[in-house]
């Protein structure tokens, strides 16, 4: 049986996490294989913490995206994959690994996750998580301050100078690959619920056949 590949697209802080998590959820975590597109940074381990830190993180050659891709072909193989555990505090790819096994399910989430047309070619449903721009700062502010240790002023300067060119350039382009666009990212119960479902009747369907 073939696994049906969902991508999820969307802006820093859009709730594409949430509405990946709650996809999964409805459709059962035993089912479902979960690559972030973020665990595929390449490792820059041969830098210094200042060259680290002036790499620009959300352009598409900032991502392993072929590493990425290798991995969903074998997992579309029933083959189980050793998935790039990254350090967000250090920018470094470290020596851990998180295995992933085949899944009826493998879910592909991030920024550009639609944005690499090898990458797409693999999906068979697209998802856009639309969120208002206001709100996507908020998120990333409180994401960085918090969980990753960083200062407001660097948070800031990074969306100015990079993220926001970026998420222009091509995060949001990317939205016109999407067969879905879910508005209000995770709170828009009525839209994650309508996907789920279908993905549910298609991985019945596979079952069946």
């Amino acid at each position: 049986m073939r696994s049906v590949v969902l991508g999820i697209a969307g802006g820093t802080g859009s709730g594409k996490t949430t509405v990946a998590r709650s996809i999964i959820d409805r459709i059962g975590q035993t089912r479902v294989a979960y690559l972030e597109h973020d665990s595929y940074y390449r490792d820059l381990s041969h830098m210094t913490g200042d060259e680290r830190r002036q790499v620009n993180f959300d352009h598409p050659d900032a991502f392993d995206t072929p590493l990425m891709i290798d991995h969903i072909q074998r997992l579309m193989d029933g083959v189980s994959v050793q998935k790039p555990v990254y350090s967000y505090t250090e920018s470094v790819r470290t020596e851990m690994t998180e295995r992933v096994d085949p899944r009826p399910l493998i879910v592909v989430e991030g920024i550009l996750a639609l944005e690499n047309a090898a990458l797409r070619a693999l999906m068979d449903v697209k998802i856009f998580v639309d969120t208002d721009d206001d709100i996507r700062l908020m998120r990333r502010l409180r994401r960085d301050t918090v969980a990753r240790g960083r200062s407001m002023d660097h948070v800031l300067a990074q969306y100015e100078s990079t993220v926001r060119p970026m998420h222009l350039a091509f995060v949001m382009p990317s939205r016109r690959q999407a067969d879905v666009v879910i508005p209000r990212g995770g709170h828009n119960r009525v839209a994650i619920t309508m996907v789920a479902d279908a993905l549910v009747r298609r991985l019945s369907s596979s079952d069946g056949d």
